[in-house]
């Protein structure tokens, strides 16, 4: 067994039969506690958040808006896993997945909630420059006081994101606008690193405002992409939800009959793959929202409900639509398919749909939204990666280095073999997750607090609300 046969082993083992239970197990569990914030919580959020956009109350010094740090975890969360990941799980679990897909968003709103409000209140603010920062480490540390953990956390996450992750989604990038429209690779890698070099340079108020404005009109351009697939395939509609609903309970009787699937696959597809593309548990977020200047840290958690909503009802479900509407996903074409086949197809399912329904227009389209995604997932990485780098050495100078450690990243994407790197990505992001869960879990008690302090403030007096930040 070589090493990438080693890594793959550990990947499946870890998201199959660990990670996959533990985040439906959290995100039941901070469910239940918070009282379905779900239902009460989010289009309030969201009416707060669009009031203050209207507004434009600019960013304090030294942190986001609230709705830059939202962004900002967006441009994390939406990247290829919401298209080629998604087109992969209907793949495997049948149109079912889509629907255990939901399940795993309205879940993982709960955790979220708890990593957001986790974040805020064990934030701190850098000595060097005045800068706040925070995330899982930081609630480790400060939360549960335990220092070693926060520790491998923190080289956990830059690995994960700051470096594969970085290469991984550069490659994507250079492979897609390639394949698409025929440029040069070398030459695409090369205006990369200085489109993202520009972005970084500028810290924490560069990314901010990238990611407010380029992550709205990227996910609304691919949303009334998909809308005009649902317009021209209507008739399609009804049978296609009800194909979705009928193979989640049901897959024998629809699909798995000729495909082999059961309500087991159906789920774990759905779940595991849900749950990859909205981050809600894996410890990412967190460190956008903790930057976030606002009154209370409660209302952040609401907020942070608000991206795990767009990620997974609205982008995931987008993804999901247009591959079944356009035939994309044909049960006939996968049944003939060799498992081999059916890996790679994975890969260009959603593209196949764009090239059914639009032709040459759609595959350009697609190459494009698939590059914006990865762009932006490589800006928030870094941004994630880098609150680590600042808790690990406590130096403000040492970002200057990472920043080019970044960039080397994108670089080695374009050697990179997609292959081993994707599946590293995943086993060190996975094996990033479980402090963080086990960090939620003990600090359950204090996210019920906080969300209890905010509803008596908001009974008292909803227009002056406060919070102790001890650690700032």
């Amino acid at each position: 067994m070589n090493f990438s046969d080693i890594v793959v082993t550990l990947r499946n083992y870890l998201w199959d039969y660990v990670l996959l239970y533990a985040f439906i197990g959290i995100g039941l569990f901070m469910t239940v506690r918070l009282g379905f914030p779900q239902f009460s919580r989010v289009f309030p959020a969201l009416k707060r958040m669009i009031s203050d956009i209207i507004k434009g109350k600019p960013a304090k010094e030294g942190g986001m808006t609230p709705f830059q740090s939202l962004a900002t975890a967006v441009a994390a969360q939406v990247g290829t896993g919401n298209i080629v990941g998604i087109a992969t799980a209907i793949i495997g679990g049948g149109p079912g997945a889509a629907f255990w897909m939901l399940v795993s968003g309205f879940l993982g709103m709960s955790t979220i909630f708890a990593e957001a409000t986790m974040a805020q209140v064990f934030r701190e603010r850098e000595v060097s420059d005045g800068t706040l920062v925070g995330g899982p480490a930081y609630y480790i540390k400060n939360g549960l006081k335990q220092k070693w953990l926060a520790y491998i956390f923190a080289v956990l996450c830059i690995v994960a994101l700051g470096i594969v992750g970085i290469m991984v989604q550069a490659n994507s990038i250079i492979s897609s606008m390639n394949t698409a429209f025929g440029f040069n690779q070398f030459l695409i890698a090369c205006v990369l690193i200085l489109v993202v070099g520009w972005i970084l340079i500028g810290g924490m108020e560069r990314i901010g405002k990238f990611s407010e404005r380029v992550v709205p009109t990227m996910a609304m351009a691919y949303v009334l992409v998909a809308l005009l697939i649902m317009i021209l395939n209507i008739d399609q509609l009804i049978p296609t939800i009800k194909l979705i609903i009928n193979s989640a309970f049901n897959p024998q009787a629809v699909a798995g009959g000729a495909l082999g699937i059961s309500v087991q696959q159906a789920m774990r597809y759905g779940l595991a793959r849900g749950l990859f593309s909205n981050e809600a548990g894996m410890g990412s977020t967190p460190h956008s929202h903790a930057v976030a200047v606002t009154s209370h840290p409660a209302e952040q958690g609401f907020i942070a409900m608000i991206g795990v909503f767009i990620c997974t009802f609205i982008i995931c479900v987008a993804t999901v639509m247009i591959n079944l509407l356009t035939g994309s996903y044909s049960i006939e074409t996968i049944q003939a398919m060799t498992p081999q086949a059916l890996g790679e197809y994975g890969q260009v399912m959603t593209q196949t749909a764009f090239q059914i329904q639009f032709g040459k227009i759609g595959e350009s389209f697609l190459a494009i939204a698939l590059s914006c995604f990865s762009l932006t997932t490589i800006v928030g990485w870094f941004f994630f990666a880098e609150s680590n780098v600042k808790f690990i050495f406590d130096n403000g100078k040492i970002i200057h280095s990472f920043k080019l450690v970044a960039l080397l990243a994108i670089a080695l994407g374009y050697f990179a073999s997609p292959g081993v790197v994707w599946d590293i990505a995943d086993l060190s992001m996975g094996l990033m997750a479980l402090p963080n869960i086990i960090a939620l879990i003990i600090l359950s008690g204090k996210t019920v607090e906080v969300l209890k302090d905010y509803d008596k403030q908001v009974q008292l007096d909803a227009e002056h609300l406060s919070w102790d930040y001890k650690y700032e």
